[in-house]
């Protein structure tokens, strides 16, 4: 609560004194955290990584510039401490509340404004391969990604050991002009974050796809309902869960970046939002799929565990019934009364043996008709 409480005093100095201020006279802080650092300008990098101090000196020094205009800075930051954030924090005026989000993770997905800053929340999502889906396996591991979008910045914050944006950084680097969308500045970089994520999310459907898939034969096959399916589809309903938490809690804030009122976000990339929500939208409708799938088979397996059942105790009540008739035959000559029918007779004893058969036999051959053996 100190770094907050410190947080707030420095924002509202910070609009006292305004941003010249604040680059000079802030502490640096983050170093060990940061990932990479650059200052773009009309799309192109300036320059090689360097600390966020010097980045928002360059971009202040670019800003008094008459060709300096459009210049921002992207700073990404991997897991971060209190005490490593709050230096950029203070020196580009983050929201408190924002920052403590950032810093401590654990959020829902969500894009929020805070004055003329834009924070992202997404979650990132990757598919863990495994050779069998069994009661315990995982397949879908989730981290998060922060996104601070500014007028002249872009502060990346990653937890989780994937979701990397080296990658996405370079790739928008070496398609970089000034016609591309990277000259769009801190907005278009937000777009490049989304697309990315979300394009993440389509290969992990797809893979969800062939694990359901494999559910679905599986509880549908010749074993029916004496297979260990009931684990395998809690299991995979438990992760679809989950990635259905990473992925329908975007579906507004992807529509809401995309419509003309967001003045923070540049005209010609709204267009391009709106594309990441279809795709997002698209995502969303097979997540749902998968669930509503997922939740049939679980109950038809559960069906089929009862029917299993039901046809175990008709086997077991028809041999019952089968072994009761030479028990209770047997049972009543075993009795040694001296006065029995077929005691005295010649062929009693086998005329005995062949009744026990012949009623046996007609029994069973009942029960094969009706479906009971």
């Amino acid at each position: 609560m100190s770094m907050i409480n410190s947080l707030r005093a420095a924002v509202r100095t910070n609009r006292r004194r305004g941003a010249a201020g604040v680059y000079d006279t802030l502490p640096e802080g983050a170093a060990s955290a940061v990932v990479d650092c650059a200052v773009y300008q009309h799309g192109k990098r300036r320059g090689e990584t360097c600390s966020p101090r010097e980045a928002a000196r360059r971009v202040r020094a670019a800003h008094l510039l008459p060709e300096g205009e459009g210049s921002f800075s992207w700073i990404g930051l991997h897991e971060p401490t209190e005490a490593e954030f709050e230096g950029i924090a203070q020196r580009f005026g983050l929201h408190p509340l924002a920052v403590e989000d950032a810093v401590h993770a654990h959020q829902r997905p969500k894009v929020e404004r805070y004055d003329d800053v834009l924070f992202a929340v997404f979650k990132t999502v990757r598919y863990v391969e495994h050779d069998q889906l069994t009661p315990t396996s995982e397949v879908v591991d989730t981290g998060e990604l922060m996104v601070f979008a500014g007028r002249d910045f872009v502060i990346t914050v990653r937890h989780g050991g994937h979701g990397s944006l080296q990658e996405l950084r370079h790739r928008l680097e070496a398609d970089a002009d000034e016609a591309g969308l990277l000259a769009k500045g801190p907005s278009a970089v937000l777009h490049a974050i989304a697309d990315h994520v979300v394009d993440n999310y389509l290969l992990v459907a797809e893979r969800l796809q062939n694990d359901v898939d494999e559910i679905e034969y599986g509880v549908f096959s010749a074993k029916g309902g004496r297979s260990s399916d009931v684990g395998r589809v809690y299991q995979l309903k438990r992760e679809v869960l989950e990635f259905k938490r990473a992925v329908v809690p975007l579906l507004r804030p992807m529509q809401q970046l995309s419509e003309p009122l967001q003045r923070l976000v540049d005209p010609d990339v709204q267009k391009y939002f709106r594309d990441v929500a279809d795709h997002l939208a698209r995502v969303a409708e097979q997540v749902h799929g998968f669930d509503e799938l997922l939740n049939s088979l679980l109950q038809a397996n559960l069906a089929q565990v009862s029917v299993a059942q039901n046809e175990d105790m008709r086997k077991i009540t028809a041999w019952a019934a089968i072994f009761a008739v030479p028990t209770m035959i047997t049972g009543v000559y075993g009795m040694n009364f001296k006065y029995m029918p077929e005691l005295d007779d010649q062929y009693g004893y086998p005329t005995v043996l062949g009744a026990i058969v012949l009623i046996c036999v007609g029994m069973y051959r009942g029960f094969r008709r009706n479906g009971w053996l």
